[in-house]
């Protein structure tokens, strides 16, 4: 499996544009490259039970936010907070800059 690189990077503000989550907006706290995908704070939330290893320790529930399809979500744009596609600039000095379509500002 290649590795793709991906527009969207880790602390990156996304809104989900399909799925049961559909328009919520979060931080991005983890990427997955190879596999596509991007865990999404308070996005696509799953419990796990667990249960106690010793007659003192209590079960518990865990709650955690699992991994959706980079494709189901679009960055927001620090300028004006509306989703939009990234691009990317080559500066004078040579460095590569990601870009917001919709302002043509610096991500």
């Amino acid at each position: 499996m290649t590795q793709v690189k991906l527009k969207i990077r880790k602390g990156d503000t996304v809104k989900v544009l399909s799925g049961k989550d559909r328009g919520k907006t979060g931080k991005v706290l983890r990427v997955y490259p190879a596999r596509g995908r991007v865990v999404v704070e308070s996005v696509n939330m799953h419990t796990k039970f667990e249960r106690g290893r010793t007659r003192r320790q209590v079960a518990q529930r865990i709650s955690f936010a699992s991994p959706i399809d980079i494709s189901n979500v679009m960055l927001i744009d620090s300028n004006s907070n509306k989703p939009t596609r990234v691009g990317y600039q080559i500066l004078e000095n040579g460095t590569k800059q990601r870009i917001a379509k919709k302002s043509g500002k610096a991500v």
